[in-house]
């Protein structure tokens, strides 16, 4: 409001509903992502972003996922909902100011759309990501897909309790192939852990700080 031609980074988050507002998250407990935010844009520790939030819907694990309704989310994102906010608010629109995040499901999609649009993502924030569960193996499929075209910056964390525990192989093999591809820790890819840590949004909550 103080200095209208000032612009900001956008980070597009998943699971909009569960990131700011208890009383919209699925289980009652936000991210608090706004709180978070808030305190780090207050601190000097990170610049003003705008983070838009973007609610899933029952379709949400396909729409997550490598599928056909995975692409048309992708496509709703980048062809319907950046330009719109692009177009509303003052962002800095380029690939550098633009980055996606979300847990889980969350998690896989946003490496997926930082992966194959590197054109308009430049980081990914990936939280408790489902890259292998049950049947399904992620790596395994991006062996087979072209390289970014640009650089990605990408944070990965997660937990040891639980689902956590379960979802720990695919992330291992995520980092192997990210550090055999070229990826270095600590530069261009960051890992988190929080073995007392459960799979939930108070578990992603206290660790948002880090992304961001």
């Amino acid at each position: 409001e103080k200095n209208k031609k000032k612009r900001y980074p956008v980070l597009y988050m998943h699971d909009g509903q569960n990131i700011i507002d208890p009383k919209t998250s699925a289980f009652g407990i936000d991210w608090q992502i706004d709180e978070t935010a808030d305190s780090l844009i207050n601190s000097g520790e990170i610049e003003p972003i705008i983070i838009v939030g973007i609610y899933n819907t029952a379709d949400r694990s396909p729409e997550y996922s490598d599928t056909e309704l995975g692409g048309k989310y992708v496509d709703l994102l980048i062809k319907q909902i950046k330009p719109m906010i692009d177009k509303e608010y003052r962002t800095k629109p380029d690939r550098e100011n633009t980055a996606i995040g979300g847990s889980s499901m969350g998690g896989l999609i946003s490496f997926i759309l930082a992966w194959n649009n590197s054109e308009v993502f430049s980081k990914a924030i990936c939280m408790s990501p489902a890259f292998a569960y049950q049947n399904y193996n992620y790596v395994d499929k991006l062996k087979s897909l072209p390289k970014p075209k640009n650089d990605l910056i990408l944070y990965i964390d997660n937990g040891g309790l639980g689902l956590e525990k379960i979802l720990q192989p695919g992330i291992d093999q995520m980092f192997k192939f990210l550090t055999d591809y070229g990826f270095v820790m600590d530069k261009n890819l960051f890992w988190v852990l929080d073995e007392n840590a459960e799979h939930n949004e108070p578990a992603w909550a206290a660790r948002m700080y880090y992304p961001l």
